[in-house]
Parts: C-alpha cells; sequence; structure tokens
C-alpha cells in the first residue's frame, strides 16, 4: 500500500493535536507501543509527530496517527490483515526501537525536551 487513503479505515479523532492523539489512542487501546517520529507502519507510511508517537492495538485493529498537510492530525483505525501484520510486527521484532507501556504507565519523557518552558531555553544562551 502506497497511501494510507487508498485502505479502508475509519477515523476515530479529526483535526486534533498530537498530545490530545497521543491521550485519545492511550485512553482506548488494549496495548500501546511508542515509536520515534520516521517509524514505519504497512510498509511505506512514516508515522510523524511530537515524541513519544503512541501506536495502539486492540483487537486486530491498529490505531495510530495520520498529519496530512493542510487538513490537521487525525486518529485512525485499521482493522485487515494488514493491521494484524503491523501488531505482529511490534509485539515481535521491534521490541529494541519500540517501548511497550502496560496502559496504567505513564508514556516515556522524550529525550530531546527541554527541561524547563520556553523562555528557560532563551536564558541561557543570554
Amino acid at each position: 500500500m502506497s497511501c494510507i487513503e487508498q485502505m479502508k479505515y475509519e477515523i476515530l479523532l479529526d483535526r486534533t493535536t498530537y498530545k490530545d492523539a497521543r491521550e485519545y489512542i492511550v485512553n482506548n487501546s488494549d496495548e500501546i507501543y511508542y515509536v520515534s517520529p520516521g517509524y514505519k507502519i504497512f510498509k511505506d507510511y512514516h508515522i510523524i509527530g511530537v515524541p513519544p508517537i503512541a501506536l495502539g492495538a486492540k483487537g486486530n485493529a491498529l490505531i495510530f496517527t495520520y498529519t496530512k498537510p493542510c487538513y490537521g492530525t487525525f486518529v485512525l483505525t485499521v482493522d485487515n490483515e494488514d493491521s494484524i501484520k503491523e501488531i505482529g510486527r511490534l509485539r515481535e521484532t521491534e521490541t529494541e526501537k519500540v517501548k511497550a507501556s502496560l496502559k496504567k504507565g505513564k508514556p516515556p519523557e522524550s529525550p530531546k525536551a527541554p527541561s524547563g518552558g520556553y523562555l528557560d531555553m532563551w536564558k541561557k544562551d543570554l
């Protein structure tokens, strides 16, 4: 598949923020996996967003964010043979790259995120 729009998907949340999309996935999935921006799903679709990016599994359905320029960020779900393969790949082969989370835990902190606020970041340079 070369384009998400060619797949049979359902929109769960539309025109949202990365933070709200992550929270939705965490609250509506049985399993949550955190990936870095650029992680590939469905062979050639790169996930983009602000880390940590959550991918969720609920049954055989994969829940993920999709950002379309000029339209915003959406939370989509795909429930087909491809989603079953992707969930299996998340579970088995990507354990070094993917941080699995039990639903009760907090998402990992991004190591690239500044420790303070926006103004604190600029005070260091002054």
